[in-house]
């Protein structure tokens, strides 16, 4: 279960959020191995200001369309897909809603089923869910 936090400049219209929100849960579910109706993201604007990096570290060439995606799953992925993760989420943005790759930065935390609640109270990654139902 990733919990997306997507980070970036003010400014962006409603089709272009929606085009970045769509194209991260389709990558998620193309190759992190998620399900089609495990969905949670907080999309994040600041104003420009308010966003502080480095256009070159790392042999890059950002600009002020950089998108921070921070992710948190709730089990650990191999390198490998990880790997997958970051090609295929990068091809699908630079295709819509058109970021370039460059300007693509995703952090991924793993956390323990104990540090999860869905609501209610209750920790239901505990309560009868095995691992494979953990995504």
């Amino acid at each position: 279960m990733p919990f997306a936090r997507i980070s970036l400049a003010r400014g962006k219209s409603r089709d272009y959020l929606r085009a970045l929100s769509d194209q991260l849960h389709a990558a998620l579910v193309e190759s992190f191995d998620v399900p089609p109706n495990d969905r949670f993201q907080v999309i994040h604007q600041h104003d420009q200001d308010d966003i502080i990096f480095d256009p070159h570290y790392m042999d890059m060439d950002r600009s002020a369309d950089l998108v921070y995606i921070a992710l948190t799953t709730g089990k650990p992925r191999s390198t490998e897909t990880k790997k997958r993760f970051f090609q295929t989420l990068a091809r699908r943005l630079e295709a819509n809603p058109g970021i370039r790759p460059d300007d693509i930065m995703v952090i991924i935390s793993t956390s323990r089923r104990d540090e999860w609640s869905f609501g209610k109270g209750l920790a239901q990654m505990l309560e009868g869910a095995t691992e494979e139902d953990i995504s």
